[in-house]
Parts: structure tokens; sequence; C-alpha cells
């Protein structure tokens, strides 16, 4: 079974250069097959243990996966539970959200704010800047180092099944991976192959794994990403299918297995079906396919479990960590979109254009954080291409600091002065066309327009530095009959109108596909209660009877609802509005709770944010106090 799902995937070259997408070589040869002799020497966990495979399709919308584009993630949730009121958690971006699902925490714990952070040291893995982009394993082994070994300040699943002798590995995308098992670094047995995989700045692998790699005529080193991301896919399901289920199978043990599917977030940021143009936006061909890439990863995984003989035995837990949307960036009162042209008129923003913007309005040097701290001449039109800089006369010690995060960016004010800048700087953002939802560090006060960052999870036990305002960008529908399908948003970042991104508090990109199977989930259960990916950790971890301790309180729950025996849960609303600020603008936050755990649908301004059911005419009863 695995053999004919991997021949398939194989099998999409020849369609896909039709398309006019992929530049790989075609492979001719099949690539996948078990050894006999190995299968039939392995030993089954037996009965009386469960195992547990977690697969996240990075980036998947709940709205794209159809019997048409995903027939195995249909079928499985079709078999056993669909998720249908899912969450990813804000911001919506790839590190945040892998932190949750590692650890089952808010991101006012792990601390993993974002994918690009600002800290307060200089990162040698990053040429001594105090900002990163925190998907690479050598920034993950410098904070880890930093933070005491675990820069979230939690255990994450892997970490607790290993403990309680569980096998676990995890294979799949930099970064997301690593999170996974915060003990990658330091402990050499730990199984961990990414993307860098056989790179000199790759996780090495325990000799063992990497001779049995080798016995199967594996690549050398993980190929590079491409539109759709087919080859390198390929090589990471021949060496969980080939090498690492096995390996976790013959141990003995019961196993904790997590893949995390590059695709279909890396063809849906830079495929070029659409370029210049919102519509289709992130529904072209090249993007269809690489959805079809992740359906057929899974359906992959899960023919080799049958022909392990552990498929009764494991549950199979899809997520995705966030979901998308199209990139559409233009502005009318934009300082960065006008430096040619007059304000009020609509112009194309550049990248960095939040730390251009307010490097203009306060009057401030700027520098770009992704060029060696280069001094940005904006008023003669120079941009941030990455979107990361530092505001202030001196950039040592600078006033603001702004890190782009795609639909949302993070911005820092590590000096005394933090709450005067901060009115500064929300009375800026709400007169700016091109924002939807202002959230603010609670320590810094009460700003009319803005809610805490509290009433967002963002405040908790984290040890990394956290941001003094997080800001999300405007989204809309470009009017297809399914919003969610054709959401359109302001993102900083240098992709192109047309291409994808997310980060944003739209419920295009909250709205992550989530289903379960397996001996321990329900059948063909439809679950209109609300998760999001802080539930999985302890779903899985009460499944399998792991106990996962906590340091941090902002935590999610067991979905016992989906587990067999679980009785079903009530959700209640929810929602807070902002006092009113300047032009009226009230920052809304529609949501729903289950007991004490909430979740998070949309926020932002009335009319700004897709998904977003509160408007000003009707807000809550009551303001946040």
């Amino acid at each position: 079974m695995a053999q004919k799902h991997l021949s398939q995937l194989v099998s999409m070259f020849p369609s896909l250069l039709e398309v006019g997408t992929l530049k790989m070589p075609i492979v001719r040869k099949p690539v996948f097959g078990l050894c006999v002799a190995l299968v039939a020497s392995l030993t089954a966990p037996g009965a009386q243990a469960r195992n547990a495979v977690i697969f996240v399709a990075d980036g998947l919308r709940y709205v794209s996966v159809t019997p048409q584009t995903a027939p195995t993630m249909t079928g499985l949730a079709n078999r056993g539970v669909r998720f249908a009121n899912s969450h990813s958690l804000f911001p919506t971006v790839t590190t945040a959200n892998a932190s949750a699902i590692a650890t089952g925490h808010y991101l006012g714990d792990t601390g993993d704010f974002a994918n690009t952070l600002w800290f307060d040291f200089p990162l040698q893995a990053h040429g001594g800047m105090p900002e990163t982009f925190l998907e690479t394993d050598s920034i993950q082994q410098e904070l880890d180092a930093h933070y005491n070994g675990n820069y979230l300040n939690e255990t994450s699943l892997i970490g607790a099944a290993h403990k309680a002798g569980y096998a676990t590995a995890v294979v799949g995308k930099i970064g997301a991976s690593a999170i996974q098992d915060v003990s990658v670094f330091t402990d050499k047995n730990v199984i961990v192959i990414d993307d860098q995989f056989g790179r000199p700045r790759g996780i090495p692998v325990p000799p063992e794994v990497l001779s049995n790699i080798q016995a199967q005529g594996l690549a050398a080193e993980a190929p590079a990403t491409a539109l759709p991301n087919v080859e390198q896919q390929v090589f990471l399901v021949n060496a969980a299918t080939r090498v690492v289920l096995p390996r976790l199978v013959h141990s003995g043990k019961p196993f904790v297995f997590v893949f995390w599917s590059r695709d279909p977030d890396y063809t849906q940021h830079n495929a070029k079906d659409s370029v210049g143009n919102v519509t289709p936006g992130i529904n072209g061909p090249t993007d269809l396919a690489a959805i079809r890439n992740a359906d057929t990863t899974l359906a992959t995984l899960i023919g080799a479990l049958k022909d392990l003989g552990v498929d009764g035995d494991t549950d199979v837990f899809v997520t995705a960590d966030h979901g998308f949307a199209t990139v559409a960036n233009t502005s009318i009162t934009s300082p960065a979109a006008h430096v040619n042209s007059p304000v009020g008129t609509s112009a194309e923003l550049p990248g960095g254009f939040l730390a251009i913007d307010l490097a203009s309005e306060l009057k401030l040097p700027l520098y770009d954080l992704d060029a060696k701290l280069k001094r940005v001449d904006y008023a003669k039109g120079d941009t941030i291409p990455g979107g990361d800089g530092l505001i202030g006369p001196d950039p040592d010690h600078a006033a603001v600091a702004i890190t782009a995060n795609g639909g949302s960016d993070l911005i820092y004010l590590p000096q005394a002065d933090a709450k005067a800048r901060a009115q500064e700087i929300v009375g800026f953002l709400l007169r700016q066309d091109y924002v939807s939802g202002i959230f603010v560090n609670d320590t810094l006060g009460k700003f009319p327009g803005t809610l805490p960052m509290s009433a967002i999870n963002l405040m908790g036990s984290a040890v990394t530095p956290r941001p003094s305002i997080i800001v999300s960008f405007r989204s809309f529908s470009t009017g297809c009959a399914e919003p969610l399908l054709c959401t359109a948003s302001v993102m900083d970042t240098p992709l192109k109108t047309g291409q994808g991104n997310h980060g944003g508090f739209s419920r295009a990109e909250t709205r992550n596909f989530m289903a379960a199977a397996g001996p321990d989930f329900k059948t063909g259960l439809v679950d209109d209660a609300p998760v999001s990916n802080a539930d999985i950790a302890h779903t899985v971890a009460k499944a399998l009877g792991i106990k996962l301790p906590a340091k941090g309180k902002l935590t999610g729950r067991v979905a016992s609802e989906s587990l067999k025996g679980g009785a079903a849960v009530s959700a209640a609303p929810y929602n807070l509005a902002s006092a009113p600020g300047e032009g009226g603008l009230v920052t809304l936050l529609d949501g729903q709770k289950v007991g004490s755990t909430v979740y998070f649908d949309a926020a932002g301004f009335a009319g700004r944010t897709v998904g977003l059911k509160l408007q000003a005419s009707n807000p809550p009863s009551k303001p946040i106090p």
C-alpha cells in the first residue's frame, strides 16, 4: 500500500510539468520499497500499547480540503473525527504554532511569539544581530543554549513520551521539526530528520540511522525545495517509511512520531500562477498540486503503518499550523507607499513598510536588521525587503525594533520611555488603512482602540522577550462563494501581490484543517466544538496515557469529545471589544470558550478582517476592563 501511494506521488511529475511550475528532474526509478526481510523481523508493540502519528500539513486551509484535492485527508476525517471548528493560534505563523503543537501551551508560555523575533542579546548564528528568523537549526540550538537548554520553557509531547518509555522520532520541515523535541541538540540518540539532513548545519542523526538511510540508497543530503516540493518530500517520506518507522516498530516499544510536511506552505508562498493578481491567488494549479503532494505523503505514511502491521494500534492526528491568504499590498495612507506619489491615492506597499512608516512618523533613523544594520534612506525610497528594522539615533540602543511576520508585525520598545512611545505608535497605527487590530503588552497600560495581549493568551510564563505591540493587517474577500478560500490580505513581506502568506487574524488564517482517526478516536464524528493546535498534545497524551507536565498556565484542553467514551462539550462566545480609539476605531475579538479554554476566530477593526462577525454596531455589551 505504501508503495502504491508513493508511486502516485512520483507519477505527479509529468502532470505538474504540464502546468509549467515544476523545475526538477523527473524520477522514473521507484523510490520506495520496504525491505521484506526487515519487515519480517519486526515485532509490533502489541495491543496493550497505543502509538501516535501527528501529521502537520504546513499552511493547509480547512476549506481547501475536498475529496478532489485531498482524498486521503478527506477519507481520514470521514471515517474518524473531523474537527469542523478548528483553530490556529495568532500570530498565525509556523514556529509559533509548532510550539503549541509540541507543548500544548499558548504562546504566552512558550515565548515563540512569531517566526521572527527580537532578542535582548546578539545571536551569533545570525551574524551578531539581535533579531532572527527561527526556522533554522543553528538558531534554535543557540536559543536553547541561552535559555537553559529549552527556550520554550515547557515540556514537549515528544519529550514526555520519550521519558515515559516511548520510542520517538520527528521528520520534516526545518525549524518546526526541531521544536517538537528540544533535546535534539543535547541527546545524540534523538531522531530528527529535516530538510537540512546531510548538510553542514543539519542535525546529526544516530549513526545506525544514518547507516540505514545509506543502505536504502537514499540521497546523502535532503534535496532542495521546489515548486511544488515533491522531490524533497519524496526523500523525507522515504526516510520515514524505510528507516524511521521500521526502527520505531522494531524497538518493541509504543511510539510517537511527528511528520511535518513543508507543502502546501512553501508552494503557496512561492508559486507564480497569479503574480500581480489576487485571483486565483493561492488557488492556482501549482498550489493545488502542493495540497495533493501533502495528501499523498500522508497516504504513504498510512500505507507504511499498514505494511508494518501497526495501523490498528496507531492513532493518526492531522493538523495544519495555520491557514493562508493571498498577498494584496496596497495602501492609501502609508508614507512608505507614497514616496513618489501623494498620500490619498492607492499605491503598492514595499517590503518593510511598517518599519519605514514608523521611522518616518517618529522622525528617527532606520537600520536594516537583515543587512548588518545598514542605514535606510527611506525618504529617498530605500526599502527593507525582509521587513526587520531598528529605529533610533543609535542602533545599539534602539528606541523601537520591528520584526515582520507577514500578516502581523511585532513591535518591541526596549527603552525606559516605552509607555510614551507606545502611545505615539498606537496613534499612528490607528490612522493607517492597512491596520486591523492592535494588541498591547499589559505592562504598558491601556490604550483606546487596542486590546491587551493577555486577551489572546500572549502574557504568560515565557522566558523570551515579549513584544510591546502586535499589529495585525487588513484582509478582505475577493468575492468568491467561499470567502475563506479567496481571502486577500496586506502582508509585510517581499512576496508579490498574488502570491501567498499568512500571520494575520482573519478566519482564513486561523481556520486550519484538523482531523483524527485511530483506535482511541470516535468514528464518523463531526466535532463542532472549538479545538486548536494547543489541544493536540493534551489529547494525544490522554489517549496514550502520557503525563504532560506544565510550568505555565496557558494550556489547551483534552478534546475529550473526540475520544471514545468522551462526552460532548458545549462552547460559549468569547467576544471582546476595546474602548474606541482615534477615529472611533475599536479592536474587536471574536472567539469561543470551552470551560476555561479560549479560542480565537478573528480579530481586528470592523469591515477590515475576513471572518470577523462582530461589527462596530454590535460589540459585546461590555468592553474589556
